[in-house]
């Protein structure tokens, strides 16, 4: 086995943080280990989106401190799109010149898409696991086209609690926390797995395993 490979893992929110864990197990499995460090930009006071201003708040200052092979960034398609998203990246990590290999992560178009396609999963976290009521899930072909996954996230959750009065407030309440959960729980080898942002992913992991493992 090869000796692990430091890396920065840049989320959009600390609810994305389970994604890190997601990039570093296709690595093992290619016998080049990679540790990403996970910074927690929620300390640091109105911290914005885009790489190098990032950069200038605090990546600077982890990279004194341990020099970084792989830079993982993680942004929402949006509007704007996957490939132009990508490139975005790319671009800016380049500019930057902080790190050997570059990933982008793009879900199209919001991270929750990855976690609509599975039904079992979302009534597990809804506190209604046995329930056999209908929920508002997209066709694994359609997920990504969604206008707002978010929002049909959250409508999922709280169809899959079959709840009313207090305890539907409560779901409702924990959606952030019960999204984290679903996202640290996502299977790579299930329905993601076929979803176009997720095999972007995975073939940039495999071409930056490929020159890493040389």
């Amino acid at each position: 086995m090869n000796s692990s490979y430091s890396g920065l893992f840049l989320a959009e929110g600390t609810s994305d943080l389970p994604l890190a864990r997601l990039v570093e197990t296709p690595f093992l499995e290619r016998d080049v280990p990679l540790r990403l460090s996970t910074p927690d930009f929620t300390k640091l006071p109105r911290v914005p989106k885009d790489l190098p201003r990032r950069r200038d708040y605090c990546v600077r200052d982890l990279l004194r401190s341990e020099p970084v092979v792989v830079l993982v960034v993680h942004r929402d398609a949006d509007n704007a799109g996957s490939d132009a998203r990508r490139t975005e990246i790319l671009d800016a990590v380049a500019s930057c010149s902080i790190a050997q290999e570059a990933i982008p992560v793009v879900p199209i178009r919001m991270t929750e898409s990855w976690l609509l396609l599975d039904g079992a999963a979302i009534r597990q976290r809804a506190g209604n696991p046995r329930g056999r009521q209908p929920i508002p899930l997209p066709p694994p072909g359609e997920v990504e086209r969604i206008g707002n996954p978010k929002e049909r996230l959250q409508r999922c959750l709280l169809e899959a609690a079959a709840a009313t009065g207090r305890r539907r407030r409560e779901v409702r309440q924990r959606c952030n926390s019960h999204r984290r959960e679903l996202l640290n729980g996502l299977d790579p080898a299930g329905p993601v797995s076929r979803l176009r942002g997720w095999r972007e992913m995975v073939d940039e992991i495999d071409k930056v395993a490929a020159r890493l493992g040389r």
